[in-house]
């Protein structure tokens, strides 16, 4: 039999507006799950939106972000298990055949992506390998913990599950935006030794891991709290020796940032929060929604971008991303704990989260065909 010679297809070009279009429709759907009386879909009711946004849009950015190029059926076998996997959640979430596609996908994903990272020498560089299997496994502990095992309550993984997107987040956030800023100004003659800044890293990749086992339990919260205080005023720090105020011709890299800037926000928050014995959930949303919602929209418009125009994505694009899931987060968090008493804000934030992913799926859908143009008819990237 002869071999096919059909290209590998870049595998963000699959699950970026796939992980957009759910995103876009999962929260909105929450909401009216949870307000209508009629508690459809009942895969979104009460943490259900969150094991979604988790484990159904979080994992699919993962998977665009770090497969790369696969071979098409290999693709179609890993986006066929994902989807039936949010189909199946949404429509029947007590089924044992629901609860066991997302750790299956998870899984499958892992066995995939995780061995890309062993090649480094470096053990900062080998992290994103072991960061991606926690975020995996915790798809499969949360599967073991609907089957009765003597385990943290899903709401509490969950919790620790987003302090586990925190970690990767400040990883991976940090390996773009410092090799994309230190050539923006070498290209306008400012020197920038504070790039990567491994000494920084290096404390993050110790103090937010802690942090995450700290929160598994409620005797041990408040201590977790004063690390995630720490590791705020450490990502901060980070921020403001990457010379940014010298970035105004980049507005990609200037809301890249922003995104990053998110993490220390959402992290200072919710550190505060569990000093203080409030609840946690609305501090968290600031990561969820403020930094993850900052961060990948940046980062697919970025890729889409660069494949199909060899170009940054314009001002407007990324701007539009910054002030609505700004005013998505903010407006979450302003809801507060028992959120389904403040409807107006819900909506609100439900809505411009929803056109934030609902654009961005639009854009790399539209740019998909430049990418599969002759090199030489795309433009150069700007300067």
């Amino acid at each position: 039999m002869a071999r096919s010679t059909q290209p590998n297809m870049h595998s963000f070009w699959l699950f970026f507006p796939a992980a957009s279009l759910w995103a876009a429709t999962v929260v909105p759907l929450s909401i009216y799950a949870a307000l209508s009386g009629y508690g459809w879909p009942p895969g979104l009711i009460g943490a259900g939106h969150g094991h979604e946004l988790i484990f159904g849009f979080a994992l699919a950015l993962i998977a665009g972000y770090t497969l790369g190029p696969q071979p098409r059926r290999a693709l179609v076998l890993l986006f066929g298990l994902w989807l039936a996997a949010r189909l199946a959640w949404l429509l029947a979430p007590e089924t044992l055949f629901a609860q066991s596609l997302s750790p299956a996908f998870a899984l499958l994903l892992a066995w995939y992506v995780v061995p890309r990272f062993q090649a480094a020498k470096k053990w900062r560089n080998k992290i994103a390998g072991p960061l991606i299997l926690v975020l995996c496994l915790m798809a499969l502990i949360y599967f073991l913990t609907e089957t009765g095992l003597p385990l943290p309550d899903t709401r509490r993984l969950l919790q620790t599950t987003i302090l586990g997107l925190l970690l990767l987040m400040t990883f991976m956030g940090g390996r773009i935006i410092a090799p994309a800023v230190a050539g923006t100004l070498e290209k306008r003659g400012i020197p920038l030794e504070a790039r990567v800044q491994p000494h920084i890293e290096g404390a993050l990749l110790v103090v937010l891991p802690i942090a995450m086992a700290l929160m598994l339990f409620s005797a041990t919260e408040q201590l977790a709290g004063a690390l995630l205080l720490a590791a705020s005023a450490l990502v901060v720090t980070r921020i403001v020796r990457w010379k940014l105020w010298h970035c105004s011709n980049r507005p990609d890299l200037l809301v890249l940032a922003l995104g990053y800037l998110w993490l220390a926000i959402g992290s200072a928050f919710a550190g505060t929060h569990l000093l203080t014995e409030r609840p946690v959930l609305p501090a968290l949303h600031l990561i969820v929604v403020g930094a993850l919602g900052t961060l990948s929209g940046s980062v697919m418009l970025r890729l889409a971008w660069q494949r199909a125009r060899r170009t940054f994505p314009p001002a407007w694009q990324v701007t539009a991303i910054a002030i609505l899931v700004a005013a998505a987060s903010i407006s979450r968090y302003l809801a507060g704990a028992t959120p389904y008493s403040q409807p107006l804000l819900l909506w609100f934030s439900a809505g411009c989260w929803t056109l934030t992913f609902g654009g961005i799926a639009g854009q790399v859908l539209g740019l998909y065909p430049g990418a599969q143009k002759p090199h030489t008819a795309r433009n150069t990237p700007r300067k």
